[in-house]
């Protein structure tokens, strides 16, 4: 599992929430406390947003507490919004296209979870990613599958939608062909002005998920773990939410709560067709 954090507001130094708290990301990446993998030390990505549309990227595969850079980076950018990650892989290799952010035009995406049996349907999964886009398609992750699919099913004009039916059509993948847990999924994803994020899981066992408004920074901080504990105000989103943050308004809303059983577009058909 990984750990992750993003913030959206007034332009803040990337250092604050990366690397100058108490339990900053990078202290995280050798010693979270809310997952079963202390250790995430699989590589780590960053992806912020300033005067341009697209983000600024940079990931590698070193654990993120030995990349001076980062810390360099993180200390001279101010950002209105960004995401930050640090990687435990679930089984795939540590390179620098398994890492997140995945970026698709303007968008960024980061992902914590995993995909009961990926790699018994990783094929068919793949195959449902529209040609346009499968050319992006430059690692192996599950994560990444995800993110692609969601984009190919509306992100730009329903990203709730989007997502949704992206969950269901690989959950639907790991009963039929994986194991368990089918699907458990904290993510945030954002087109460089709103920043969204979801919590779900098709077991009990949902990644955690906080999120507080800062008063002293003026912005939204949503993250995996708090990165300071003494001083926070932090709120734990309910399992099975979608959460959407922009300027000073949080809305948080159920996440697959009709569509679970109603996602029959084209693409769900073509899943049984191609994996039958």
């Amino acid at each position: 599992m990984c750990r992750w954090a993003a913030w959206q507001g007034e332009p803040l130094f990337i250092s604050e929430i990366l690397s100058t708290p108490s339990h900053s990301l990078i202290h995280q990446s050798r010693e979270a406390s809310k997952c079963k993998t202390a250790i995430n030390a699989d590589g780590f990505g960053l992806a912020w947003y300033g005067d341009r549309e697209e983000p600024g990227l940079y990931r590698d595969v070193y654990p993120a507490w030995s990349d001076p850079n980062l810390r360099s980076i993180a200390q001279q950018v101010r950002s209105r919004l960004f995401l930050a990650h640090v990687r435990a892989s679930t089984g795939t290799a540590t390179s620098r296209n398994n890492c997140h952010q995945f970026v698709q035009g303007q968008w960024s995406f980061m992902h914590n979870g995993q995909i009961g049996g990926f790699e018994d349907f990783r094929r068919s999964a793949e195959q449902l990613i529209t040609d346009a886009l499968y050319p992006h398609r430059k690692g192996a992750t599950d994560s990444e599958v995800l993110f692609l699919l969601a984009c190919g099913l509306g992100i730009d004009t329903d990203p709730q939608t989007a997502m949704e039916q992206a969950v269901v059509h690989l959950e639907d993948l790991s009963r039929k062909h994986g194991g368990t847990p089918h699907m458990r999924c904290t993510a945030a994803f954002t087109d460089g002005h709103v920043l969204y994020a979801v919590r779900y899981a098709s077991d009990d066992l949902a990644p955690s998920l906080f999120y507080q408004w800062s008063e002293a920074w003026q912005g939204w901080a949503v993250v995996s773990e708090p990165y300071d504990t003494a001083t926070g105000s932090w709120i734990e989103v309910p399992k099975g939410s979608f959460c959407r943050f922009e300027g000073t308004d949080c809305v948080i809303e159920p996440f697959l709560a009709a569509s679970k059983n109603t996602a029959t577009s084209d693409l769900g058909a073509a899943i049984n067709s191609q994996v039958a």
